[in-house]
């Protein structure tokens, strides 16, 4: 379980001038260690799209946007095979979780590493259960 969301956001003008009002509205800073309410930063579309990764903090919890995590090619590699779900009644686009077993694979990390017998199995939970409504493997 993690306590921040991490956001893969497209990246066209419209989007990108989006995302910064959502983060004006969420009165978005730049998470910094010693400063515990984080770095004011400038996150106009341009702003934005000059950098591949931020890691912020939020009125409502830590935000991490990643452009390209690790082993995708970004929004429209993982908007493939995302499912949507609802969240507070609002319906959202989340990576399958074979791409979040890949991007944790590629990225590394030892706590990524400690997650992937768990996400494996859950992956292969999910496969079973598909396979026994009939709708195939995917």
């Amino acid at each position: 379980m993690t306590t921040d969301v991490d956001v893969v956001p497209e990246d066209g003008r419209d989007n990108l001038a989006r995302l910064s009002e959502a983060l004006k509205d969420l009165d978005a800073r730049i998470r910094v260690a010693g400063e515990p309410h984080g770095v004011p930063f400038d996150h106009s579309p341009e702003s934005l799209s000059r950098v591949l990764t931020w890691n912020l903090v939020t009125d409502l919890g830590n935000l991490d946007i990643a452009f390209v995590p690790s082993g995708t090619h970004g929004y429209r590699d993982l908007a493939r095979d995302a499912e949507l779900m609802t969240v507070r009644g609002v319906p959202v686009r989340v990576a399958s979780l074979a791409d979040v077993i890949r991007s944790k694979e590629a990225a590394g990390r030892a706590r990524d590493r400690a997650v992937l017998p768990v996400l494996r199995e859950l992956l292969a939970d999910q496969r079973a259960s598909r396979l026994a409504e009939g709708e195939g493997p995917s």
